[in-house]
């Protein structure tokens, strides 16, 4: 589903934010990508969702090799994928119901489902009653299950997760965690860049560690190790 091979990727200005690095992920998965801040988490999602390419190595996803995928390609595989952000980029000026709907809107979905579909998500987020809110009569954690239930509507099969508990207090963090855990249950693969052990340390999922853009442990391929990554 997600096959990263020899990867590199350089800094405009010099310097290597990923060095070779090589990890596969399987359909319906649950990943940790663990490691400190710049140790390469964004950047390894940025490829997979095609926002920058890589230097040299390939990149797959979903079928496509990114290397080779022309630029039309490009919508078609992001409809594949939901992706989640720290700070929720949910537009201040429409509703939940519309900032999902929207999701919908630039994919070209029929106009005609969108009411169910974006109820239907807004419902597995537990937010159906908020769905004429604005994002700010929304608390932290409301506003990144608004974003969740945006990444769902297109009923991705891998959802990327960019510290999306970042901002998020403690009871928050817990709430979307296990939303993101029952996603999982349902099929869906998660790809969740943090660096909260406490989290990584509440679920056995496989954990993969980068440090200064080198891939330093994988769970799946590594031996067990009593701390599960740097913070």
């Amino acid at each position: 589903m997600i096959k990263f091979t020899n990867v590199f990727k350089a800094f405009p200005k010099g310097g290597l934010a990923l060095k070779d690095v090589s990890f596969h992920i399987a359909k319906g998965e649950f990943v940790f990508l663990t490691g400190h801040s710049g140790a390469g988490k964004s950047t390894v999602l940025k490829l997979i969702y095609a926002e920058q390419p890589a230097t040299s190595g390939e990149v797959r996803v979903s079928g496509f090799n990114l290397a080779e995928a022309r630029r039309k390609d490009i919508p078609m595989l992001r409809r594949r994928l939901g992706i989640v952000f720290q700070d929720f980029r949910l537009l201040e000026d429409r509703t939940a119901e519309e900032n999902v709907a929207f999701a919908l809107e630039v994919t070209g979905a029929r106009r005609a489902s969108t009411p169910a579909r974006v109820m239907r998500v807004l419902t597995q987020v537990g937010l159906a009653a908020k769905a004429q809110a604005y994002p700010r009569e929304l608390s932290g954690g409301e506003q990144q299950r608004v974003a969740i239930a945006r990444a769902l509507v297109n009923e991705p099969t891998v959802l990327l997760a960019d510290e999306p508990t970042g901002n998020l207090d403690e009871r928050a963090t817990r709430g979307v965690f296990q939303l993101l855990r029952d996603i999982n249950a349902s099929g869906t693969a998660v790809v969740m860049a943090t660096h909260d052990l406490d989290l990584v340390r509440q679920a056995p999922y496989r954990v993969i560690e980068l440090q200064e853009g080198a891939l330093m442990y994988d769970s799946a391929v590594d031996e067990p190790r009593d701390e599960a990554a740097s913070p």
